[in-house]
């Protein structure tokens, strides 16, 4: 069935319209207004909403249809997994399971991060293998030694591929060997709570991760883009390489823009809800994050969302070291930057719509499929309501967890209608739609 969604404000990265849009066969094929359609045609009323299209986010306890209906609850329209097999898993038996296990499950469209966690004899034509079958951006970690993690030689190996074959690399910047150092002098000392986290791994450690990583992006000719970027001096680091003339992207999450550490630094159970890497910073790093946002230095807002319940917190009860890391929020991700930026006047809304979906789109070869309004564009809408008024809470979550890191926080709009190549998926805050309608989108390497 064709639809049209009738008398809403337009808003792009850098535009903003009354008018109509017409879908057929999934895709935009008109914009305008007074739009002559088939009176079978369904008709949402956007007068008063704004309509846009984010994108982006990446999980862990969630199964891909919990964690794709909470994306679309949030105006999520398309997320990236972090395809994630350990040293000891085959790369391309990991990439072939995890593809498997979103296959008909997902709501919305997605796409992978192909994480390299090894550089062996036969990684190389693996990863070539996976890339012919449509991922074109890899993750490395800098951190989570000798399980995720990879060293420089290992490094500098994936970063030449890479530019060989038109990838960029994502990555967690960190110092494994330095985190790993001062987590057991730590422990050794008695430290075992979870306000231990973030001095194991302090902001200097960030920032020297950053420096490295852009250091090998510098020497090898490859694209990066560094992921949940937490703090000033790591953020100084990236743009001093931006202006050199690296070519590195940056990502920031929701948490480190609006919570810091003392929720990290909570007795017990609460604080253990709260660890993440990078950590929860001190929060005089969140004005340089909001300012760095919104000139544009942060190029894209993400959720690294990593939905761990108290149970799986509590294994960390012993040793802030087992502390599973990660906090929920593709679900929060796009009410929240609206209420707490847009609306409290730190970004205007086209640098909303620019880093919660279009730059994303851009970065990772979406763009002009998704992340944009326009007449062939795919039909991910959303009708989103900025006089709703609400409050988080895990009891009204669709995140498959049992609590909320941002619970009690209030917000501002919310998404009054979302669909996915012209199906609607959500109509005020209830999931209406196809559970499996999601399909895995084909992405050709840009980055030469």
């Amino acid at each position: 069935m064709a639809l049209l969604i009738k008398n809403g404000e337009i808003v792009t990265a850098d535009s903003r319209y009354v008018a109509d849009i017409y879908v057929e066969d999934e895709t935009i094929t008109r914009i305008g207004k007074n739009l002559e359609v088939s009176p079978t045609t369904e008709v949402i009323d956007a007068t008063g909403k704004h309509v846009y299209l984010p994108f982006m986010a990446t999980f862990a306890k969630d199964t891909h249809e919990t964690a794709s209906i909470a994306a679309l609850v949030g105006g999520t329209t398309t997320f990236i997994e972090m395809c994630c097999p350990s040293r000891l898993d085959d790369t391309l038996d990991g990439y072939f399971l995890w593809k498997e296990r979103a296959d008909g499950n997902s709501a919305c469209d997605y796409t992978f991060h192909m994480s390299v966690t090894k550089f062996q004899e036969e990684t190389a034509s693996q990863l070539k293998e996976i890339v012919e079958d449509g991922i074109n951006s890899f993750k490395i970690f800098l951190a989570y030694k000798n399980f995720f993690g990879i060293d420089d030689g290992e490094t500098y190996e994936t970063m030449k591929l890479a530019k060989e074959l038109g990838v960029i690399v994502t990555a967690h910047c960190e110092n494994a060997e330095l985190v790993s150092r001062l987590q057991a002098s730590l422990l050794a000392e008695g430290k075992i709570g979870p306000e231990w986290h973030e001095p194991s791994r302090p902001e200097s450690v960030e920032a020297e991760g950053t420096n490295r990583f852009a250091t090998f992006l510098e020497n090898s000719g490859a694209t990066g883009y560094v992921v949940h970027l937490s703090c000033q001096p790591a953020l100084e680091i990236a743009v001093a390489a931006k202006s050199r003339g690296v070519k590195l992207f940056v990502e920031s999450v929701l948490p480190h823009f609006l919570l810091d550490k003392t929720y990290a630094e909570r007795a017990g159970l609460e604080g253990m809800k709260h660890v993440m890497s990078p950590p929860l910073r001190d929060k005089r790093n969140q004005a340089a994050l909001w300012n760095g946002l919104a000139a544009g230095f942060i190029d894209t807002v993400g959720t690294d969302h990593c939905p761990f319940d108290t149970e799986q917190k509590l294994l960390g009860t012993d040793a802030f070291t087992t502390i599973p890391n990660g906090i929920p929020g593709i679900e929060e991700r796009v009410n929240l930057l609206y209420t707490y930026g847009c609306k409290a006047g730190k970004i205007d809304i086209h640098r909303f719509v620019d880093s919660a979906s279009t730059q994303a789109a851009k970065i990772f070869g979406l763009f002009p499929r998704k992340g944009t309004i326009a007449v062939g564009s795919d039909a991910d809408l959303v009708v989103f309501d900025p006089n709703y008024r609400g409050v988080i809470s895990a009891k009204t979550q669709h995140t498959n967890n049992d609590y909320n890191g941002f619970e009690g926080m209030p917000i501002e709009g919310r998404p009054s209608v979302v669909t996915v190549r012209g199906k609607v998926q959500v109509k005020d805050g209830a999931f209406v739609g196809e559970r499996g309608r999601g399909r895995m989108i084909k992405r050709d390497p840009i980055h030469f």
